[in-house]
């Protein structure tokens, strides 16, 4: 139920969280939202494993979504470990008013106020 819950309102989290990071130039809060889309996509992946364990008697599947699981962790962290991030507007880039202007990856929209 927890993982159902989370999947239906930490999505609106999330963008709630990262509108209102631009809005106020922070970028731990927009950092912080994208920790929240996560948080979305690890109880998805949980929620499947646990209805293929429930429906089917899957057993290996738990073991299956524990390593999905378990990839995000890690490609989360080397970006992290990398300063792979998004940027969020802070100061003089609040100003900014597309993704090429800051240096962000195409279609981030980090960049674009009020997304």
């Amino acid at each position: 139920m927890l993982a159902a819950l989370s999947l239906a309102i930490m999505p609106v989290l999330s963008l709630t969280q990262r509108r209102t990071g631009r809005e106020l130039g922070s970028a731990s809060a927009v950092a912080d939202s994208k920790q929240t889309l996560i948080c979305t996509y690890l109880s998805a992946v949980l929620l499947v494993g646990l209805v293929l364990n429930a429906t089917l008697g899957w057993a290996w599947a738990d073991t299956a979504v524990a390593l999905v699981i378990a990839g995000l962790a890690l490609k989360e962290g080397v970006e992290a470990w990398r300063g792979d991030n998004c940027c969020a507007p802070t100061g003089l880039t609040a100003a900014l008013t597309t993704d090429d202007d800051c240096g962000c990856e195409p279609g981030c929209g980090c960049c674009t106020p009020n997304q």
